[in-house]
């Protein structure tokens, strides 16, 4: 009996190549194929949001007159420095008066102190208002931890 050498396909062969083809086909792809977003089924971040508004807030605190008695000595002092006679005296008292009124708006100004009512939109929703000496600009991602406002991944503002 001639013996037939034709080689039949070993069965036992093609299982690896199998298994590999079918692990690949069940594992997500790696590169650019869109997933379902994990975010989507946790709940929101309790101290996330965005700045929804920005009202800049002036408080100022009476003036108590050392700015103006300041500033009358010493527009009183340069006028009396200026010319002879009447025309000194009339130096002396309009530079007390432009003084004084310069060094009461000194005090004002000196006094006043200015800050902002920040609105944020937190991702559950809610409205919460904080104050702050600097204003972020309306939108920008925010945390908010008690009554300090940061920057999301920044500083404390």
């Amino acid at each position: 009996m001639a013996s037939t050498s034709s080689r039949r396909p070993n069965a036992a062969a093609g299982v690896p190549a199998i298994c590999v083809l079918a692990a690949m086909l069940a594992a997500p792809p790696a590169w650019g194929a869109e997933q379902a977003p994990a975010a989507a089924s946790s709940k929101p971040c309790s101290v996330c949001g965005k700045v929804e508004s920005v009202r800049k807030l002036e408080s100022t605190k009476p003036t108590s007159g050392v700015g103006a008695v300041a500033g009358g000595v010493v527009g009183g002092v340069v006028g009396h420095q200026v010319g002879s006679g009447r025309g000194r005296t009339l130096a002396t008292v309009a530079g007390a008066g432009a003084g004084a009124f310069a060094g009461n708006k000194v005090e004002k100004k000196k006094n006043t102190n200015q800050a902002y009512e920040i609105g944020v939109r937190m991702q559950d929703g809610s409205l919460r208002t904080v104050k702050s000496t600097t204003a972020p600009p309306v939108g920008q991602a925010v945390t908010l931890k008690g009554d300090v406002l940061q920057a999301a991944g920044g500083k404390a503002k």
